[in-house]
């Protein structure tokens, strides 16, 4: 009797906490992930604490995927190895633009020491205002760089940060960067929230571009925060667990399924964040659409 109750309550959890799905942590019956974390989200644990007590946060969690964003002092080698510990898979991990221009064949060495698969990049190296000349030395630095990664077996992506949506002729300087990059040297990471702060409708720009999506991150953006601002720039706070912010998650990730985003990440720059990721994750193992 005894293991009879055992098994029900331990049954009831799973389905409670959304395990149940096959898809994972953070997954449900309607959305299939895979769930990862960007582990810049907890870049300040790390830093008080040391890799190895946040990483077995991370893994209590029931992470299988990171995207990494430092390493804390260790080689790449030996934040390889604490990762292969607790079976956390890293994907990708972002570089300076400049290191991308200048010392590519560091960030394919870096690169390959860590185990990734793909390499990105999370700023434009520009001065601001972002206009069509920046844009376009931009996209030559990335072609450039995703043909190098290319040859070694690795994909590039570049994460949008919300300034890149300038007005340009019938669209963005957006719109040019993907024109002007080749789609089989450069992919790219759609940031919900840098998307929606600027203004713009994510579900479009998935549906106008639905080969060129390799990731997501996933953040939401306070209710009642404006939007329609180009500065790439707002309040930590602002960050917020997704389902309770401005974002329509379930319109968005039925059509990132839909266009065949084969990565997702949370991002939670927010500073009460290991409060937050649980929240999120409940949001998402609850979603149906």
């Amino acid at each position: 009797m005894k293991k009879l109750v055992g098994l029900i309550v331990l049954t009831s959890f799973f389905v409670t906490c959304g395990c149940a799905s096959t898809g994972g942590v953070g997954t449900s019956k309607s959305y299939h992930g895979p769930t990862g974390l960007q582990l810049y989200s907890l870049r300040d644990q790390f830093k008080a604490q040391g890799v190895v007590p946040v990483l077995d946060l991370v893994q209590k969690w029931g992470f299988k995927y990171v995207e990494v964003s430092d390493t804390y002092g260790m080689t790449p080698a030996e934040f390889k190895a604490e990762l292969d510990k607790r079976s956390l898979v890293p994907i990708g991990k972002h570089f300076p633009y400049d290191r991308l221009q200048k010392d590519i064949d560091g960030v394919i060495k870096e690169a390959k020491a860590l185990g990734l698969t793909s390499v990105g990049c999370a700023w434009l190296g520009h001065k601001p205002p972002f206009d069509e000349a920046q844009c376009r030395a931009g996209a030559e630095v990335f072609n450039k760089a995703g043909k190098a990664l290319a040859e070694q077996g690795m994909k590039f992506y570049f994460h949008n940060h919300g300034f890149e949506f300038v007005p340009h002729g019938d669209g963005t300087l957006f719109d040019l960067l993907v024109k002007e990059t080749d789609p089989k040297y450069v992919s790219f990471q759609m940031d919900v929230m840098w998307t929606i702060f600027p203004g713009q409708d994510p579900v479009k720009l998935l549906e106008k571009y639905p080969d060129r999506w390799f990731m997501f991150h996933l953040k939401d953006l306070k209710k009642g925060v404006p939007t329609g601002s180009l500065s790439g720039k707002t309040d930590k706070s602002n960050d917020v667990p997704i389902g309770s912010g401005q974002v329509n998650w379930s319109a968005l990730l039925k059509a990132a399924q839909k266009v065949g985003v084969k990565y997702y990440f949370i991002e939670d720059e927010s500073p009460t964040v290991v409060d937050q990721i649980p929240q999120s994750l409940r949001y998402l193992e609850q979603l149906e659409f």
